[in-house]
């Protein structure tokens, strides 16, 4: 998608997922590597009532709200927004309330949304005294500069019927009106490969005719020109896009590692303290160290105050002291961390990195720039405990467990794509079947169909298997 906008050369470019904010960091990323400014945000859903009704009846669909970052302050406020709905709002989808939104207002700018938003529900209602009202709270809340009227065209009738009373309510109400365009897809042509992806997310085939589909292919990143001529009629509106990009600007530090401090014994620092738990240790492993593990462990500690870790090494060496006083049982030792001496001295590892010729340079050195990573190992029936004993030493605001997102290959593609679109189970595992694995992973279908004989003849035998393989690229 930033490529693509690169390459349009647009200026600005905002991700704003449903609920979420997963994309961001890499979004960030990408977007400072190709010269486009970023713009944070993420489309909210608000609850029609308090984001703590949750009655089937009145509470199932709730409202979308398109919110950015203007700055850091903003950016934070969105953070905590997206948290605040998924701890306290969550009934279907991670909800939060024009209570809690107006309580952590500063920096951000609002649209006010798409079709699912709630003017643009209320206007399609025909409630137009209940669409004032709503934009008159958001006015109060985040006052005229900063809450805009959001206007859309993706070939959608009921979107025109919105745009014109908005168009209204801009002028009773002196809000500005905002043209945005919402896309899922980043080429035109990309529609049908994400038409499948919705048939597999919601486990339906593409024939089915009752299935929830998109009614518009627009969802796509259209050029300036295009945007100009969708909205020719409301130019004012394509002024206000810029407008709002050019008062956003926020700035991430990134490749800076924020630990919480570990308490340590009073006229101690965090390097001292290290220092005595790893000489005790080595006393504790060795009875008395050899002048080689004296060594080792002195140039170890070393690099890891020159980095910074101290604190770090303690963190982990006090839940693992923690989990073996209350009987849970850990692993070994896992990963690079196995090639330190100092986390064997702490009993994070139990593995000698020197009898067993480990690196310790592997897992960390004085050019490393990103934070090790010790993998840690508890037992299922004891985890959950180690978890809380760090959450009440830290507080729940500074602990959180990640995320794994699963991603597609080749082989899973072309079996999911071909039973979305009927196509018969043995020709797609015959398919499959052909695809190389090298190293333990499947090759990518460009590289399979430039290798096997077999998956270009069948891309070139007819438009089924064609369509097969082009919506699993």
């Amino acid at each position: 998608m930033v490529e693509r906008a690169a390459a349009l050369e647009m200026p600005a470019l905002a991700l704003t997922d449903h609920g979420v904010m997963y994309g961001a960091i890499q979004f960030y990323k990408a977007c400072k590597a190709n010269g486009i400014k970023p713009i944070l945000g993420c489309e909210v859903y608000v609850a029609p009532r308090s984001r703590y009704d949750k009655d089937s009846k009145l509470d199932r669909d709730p409202y979308h709200l398109t919110l950015l970052a203007a700055n850091a302050e903003g950016y934070l406020n969105l953070m905590k927004l997206s948290s605040i709905g998924q701890l306290e709002g969550l009934y279907y989808k991670p909800r939060i309330d024009r209570e809690v939104l107006a309580a952590n207002s500063a920096g951000l700018v609002v649209l006010s949304g798409c079709l699912a938003g709630e003017l643009a529900t209320k206007i399609t209602q025909g409630d137009m005294e209940a669409v004032r009202a709503t934009a008159s709270d958001y006015r109060d809340i985040f006052g005229p500069d900063r809450y805009l009227l959001e206007v859309q065209r993706h070939g959608i009738p009921e979107q025109e019927k919105v745009n014109e009373a908005l168009k209204q309510l801009s002028k009773e109400m002196g809000l500005r009106l905002v043209a945005t365009n919402d896309l899922h897809n980043v080429h035109k042509a990309d529609a049908d490969a994400h038409d499948v992806l919705l048939c597999l997310q919601t486990g339906s085939r593409v024939n089915d005719p009752d299935r929830w589909r998109f009614n518009s292919q627009d969802f796509y990143l259209k050029t300036a020109a295009e945007m100009a001529a969708v909205f020719a009629d409301m130019p004012e509106s394509l002024r206000s896009t810029l407008e709002v990009a050019d008062q956003i600007d926020v700035k991430i530090e990134l490749g800076r590692s924020i630990l919480p401090p570990f308490q340590v014994p009073e006229g101690m620092t965090p390097d001292s303290y290290l220092r005595q738990k790893v000489d005790e240790g080595l006393r504790w492993r060795y009875g008395t160290p050899n002048q080689v593990q004296r060594d080792r462990a002195s140039e170890e500690l070393e690099v890891i105050t020159q980095t910074g870790y101290a604190s770090y090494f303690l963190i982990v060496w006090d839940f693992y002291n923690f989990a073996r006083q209350t009987g849970v049982v850990v692993g070994p030792g896992r990963g690079s961390a196995a090639g330190s001496l100092v986390s064997y001295a702490l009993g994070i590892t139990n593995l000698d990195p020197i009898a067993h010729g480990l690196i310790f340079e592997r897992f960390l050195n004085r050019d490393r720039v990103s934070m090790p990573d010790i993998d840690c190992d508890f037992s299922v029936e004891g985890r959950e405990k180690v978890i809380r004993y760090v959450t009440e030493k830290y507080g729940a605001d500074r602990v959180a467990q990640i995320v794994t997102f699963t991603t597609m290959a080749s082989k899973a593609a072309i079996r999911d794509v071909g039973r979305v679109l009927d196509i018969p189970l043995r020709d797609c595992d015959w398919l499959s079947k052909l695809v190389p694995v090298y190293q333990g992973r499947s090759k990518t279908l460009d590289e399979a169909m430039a290798e096997v004989p077999e998956i270009k003849e069948s891309y070139e035998s007819g438009p089924e298997l064609r369509r097969l393989l082009d919506v699993a690229r």
